[in-house]
């Protein structure tokens, strides 16, 4: 089940709110997406039972659950014990400032709410005069908003092959064209769908070795600057 609801945070600690944050909980990952100076947008990845209770909270019990589920560190598993070993030996990790989400204060009122999350996907973009976009063509879990940005990325395709359609003199419903934007967009979907799943599937694992190399994984890519920005480009494409 997906949590969502609309968040006011410290300003202060914000700094204008242009950083989206995402932290891998053992129920699945939590999610801060900037709206404004100081609204952001949750989505909070969990089980039925526990998103049930989530919504039954008082707003500021459920204020505190949520801070303490970004800011509460996990020191309870032996992968977590390798890492903090390891942070003391590499060179380059020394005095570099670890970053922090700012601080929820508050969450709107009548803005939580909860609905159902999984992969999903359309057998078929098209048909002769109808083509689908965004969730009606595909879902995947809330993780550093590919699903919004493959939605993004359907109107766009869309958008050039009727404008191709209309510059031939061609119907806009033209299967040709079409088809031509289904397969440009099962290139660039499948792909990405297939890589969230698997990084969904790989963070809502407590396995010790899966916890340990995942956080190697991420700590490398966050202190290799050419692997960083490769998926940086990857996810805001």
């Amino acid at each position: 089940m997906g949590v969502v609801a609309t968040l006011e945070l410290n300003e202060a600690q914000a700094a204008g709110n242009t950083i989206a944050w995402q932290r891998f909980l053992p129920s699945g990952p939590v999610a801060l997406l900037p709206l404004t100076d100081n609204l952001s947008s949750l989505v909070w990845t969990t089980n039925v039972e526990h998103a049930k209770k989530l919504l039954k909270m008082e707003p500021d019990e459920f204020v505190d659950a949520l801070n303490e589920a970004f800011l509460k560190k996990d020191s309870s598993s032996s992968a977590n014990s390798v890492l903090k070993i390891i942070d003391g030996i590499l060179p380059f990790n020394k005095n570099k400032m670890q970053q922090v989400p700012p601080k929820v204060l508050k969450v709107q009122e009548k803005s939580r709410a909860a609905f159902p999350l999984g992969l999903g996907h359309a057998s078929s973009y098209v048909c002769k005069g109808a083509a689908v976009i965004g969730d009606a063509a595909h879902r995947v879990h809330p993780l550093a908003g590919q699903g919004v940005n493959l939605g993004f990325g359907d109107v766009l395709q869309l958008t050039e092959v009727l404008a191709e359609a209309t510059y031939n003199g061609s119907e806009l419903y033209d299967l040709q064209y079409l088809l031509k934007y289904e397969q440009e967009r099962l290139k660039a979907n499948v792909p990405i769908m297939a890589g969230v799943h698997a990084l969904q599937t790989l963070y809502c694992n407590n396995f010790a070795p899966f916890v340990l190399a995942r956080s190697l994984g991420l700590k490398f890519t966050n202190l290799t600057p050419p692997i960083k920005k490769f998926f940086m480009d990857k996810a805001i494409a």
